[in-house]
């Protein structure tokens, strides 16, 4: 899958049965359920999960709350829009 089809998938109203937990709540946060998003990622306990985790509470407008899991996930917040950081993210967690 690559980002255009994974954008594409945003129209219907079930993620595709393939996408990994990572995809998926990235999937869900673009369909606007950012509650579904966090609950998906919330406890995966790796970087990649994190750094998801900490773009959700960006988004959410919790600073502190992102800040400790960019962290976590060996990140810094970024300084680009959300809109750039969900593109960034989805096309680093496609697989290659």
């Amino acid at each position: 899958m690559n980002i255009e089809r994974f954008i594409a998938s945003l129209s219907e109203s079930q993620p595709p049965k393939s996408l990994s937990i990572y995809l998926r709540a990235l999937w869900y946060d673009a369909k606007g359920e950012w509650h579904k998003a966090h609950e998906e990622i919330q406890d995966v306990p790796d970087k990649k999960a994190s750094w998801i985790h900490a773009y959700l509470h960006r988004k959410e407008g919790d600073t502190w709350n992102a800040n400790y899991w960019y962290n976590k996930a060996g990140r810094n917040m970024p300084g680009e829009d959300l809109k750039s950081e969900w593109e960034y993210i989805t096309k680093e967690m496609l697989p290659t």
